[in-house]
């Protein structure tokens, strides 16, 4: 059979330099023609925020970051940025710094530009999310896909090995999912399987040595690629999963991305054999599950939900809010019973294999 598929590429400018982001953030802040900055940080990276933005036209640096990007949190933002008529963000932190400019962005057209400071990947997406209630809600829109990212490994320093490692299987779970996931494609595949040896080979260099910066650089390398593989494939079993459990019981982003990844590849391995051999060869594992489990233990990731935050008792209702967003393509057939027995040896920490 020919190989027939359809990808799309998105257009952003990446800057990656370890000590460079003050430079590259002036440089594209310049090539925009923008006046009226507005930068975006939680309260624990306002001032490495300052010092990246020191040089620019800052008109406002915003502070209400929230995990999920709840509705009223966004609307201030927004609010904000119009009260001061902004024509740039810049965005200095992790996942949910990102979605809360993607969110200004979202209603008004100003471009992002984005300086992460973990391997979330938002900033190399044209995904958004926003949380009202219990309910996260996501799509896709090119006027939130940041103008550009400047990577800067330097700035990842100050992330503790517990976080970075939890950020960095958050990554590999891009690169896991995408090669099932509805648009998923070759070079999706391609993008995800170097994501998936660059996290695994630089993950632990950063266990080992925290302040070195060659691990860090690899695994920023593979949370890059992992993101983009992820914007073109879509959202898989994973990722469903997660959202739900993220917005029903507001569970931190990262480690419910650790926590779960194992439990759903353990699920949709056996039934997309070509997928599983190619995640397994990019850990240099006879298996993926088996490559992915000794990754997890090497770096000693999270295992249990209950550990973060989900009682037992919430399981049957996010069962059924997950059933119903679970993508019909997904490689191994989902009933509620399936649900039931992975978000509970999820919850439990109990091994998938």
């Amino acid at each position: 059979m020919s190989l027939r598929f359809e990808h799309e590429t998105l257009g952003q400018r990446v800057r990656f330099a370890s000590g460079g982001a003050a430079h590259a953030v002036r440089e594209e802040v310049t090539r925009l023609g923008a006046a009226r900055v507005m930068v975006i940080a939680a309260p624990a990276e306002t001032a490495l925020a300052k010092q990246i933005s020191g040089a620019l036209p800052v008109v406002l640096v915003h502070d209400e970051v929230a995990m999920h990007v709840p509705v009223p949190v966004a609307e201030r933002a927004r609010a904000a940025a119009a009260e001061h008529d902004v024509d740039a963000i810049v965005c200095v932190g992790g996942g949910s710094t990102t979605g809360l400019a993607k969110a200004i962005a979202l209603t008004s057209g100003v471009p992002i530009i984005a300086v992460p400071t973990t391997y979330a990947g938002s900033e190399a997406t044209n995904v958004w999310g926003l949380t009202e209630g219990a309910r996260k809600t996501t799509g896709v829109d090119p006027r939130v896909l940041p103008h550009a990212v400047v990577y800067d490994a330097a700035l990842t320093l100050s992330l503790p090995v517990g976080l970075s490692v939890a950020s960095g299987l958050n990554a590999l779970a891009h690169c896991v999912d995408s090669m099932w996931a509805p648009r998923t494609d070759p070079i999706d595949a391609a993008l995800a399987a170097e994501g998936i040896r660059a996290l695994a080979s630089g993950l632990p260099q950063v266990v080992d040595d925290p302040e070195g910066l060659p691990g860090r650089e690899e695994a920023l390398y593979g949370a890059y690629l992992s993101a983009v593989a992820f914007a073109s494939a879509g959202s898989g079993l994973h990722h469903k999963i997660c959202h739900v459990l993220g917005g029903m019981y507001n569970l931190p982003h990262a480690p419910t991305h650790a926590v779960v990844l194992p439990h759903v590849l353990a699920l949709n391995g056996p039934a997309a054999p070509a997928a599983a051999d190619r995640i397994a060869r990019a850990f240099g594992s006879d298996t993926a599950i088996e490559g992915l489990q000794a990754l997890r233990r090497r770096l000693d990731a999270p295992r249990a939900l209950r550990d973060y935050g989900l009682h037992e008792a919430q399981i049957p209702a996010a069962v059924e809010a997950i059933l119903s967003v679970v993508p019909e393509n997904n490689p191994a057939a989902v009933a509620a019973g399936d649900l039931q027995r992975l978000l509970h040896d999820a919850w439990e920490g109990a091994d998938p294999r």
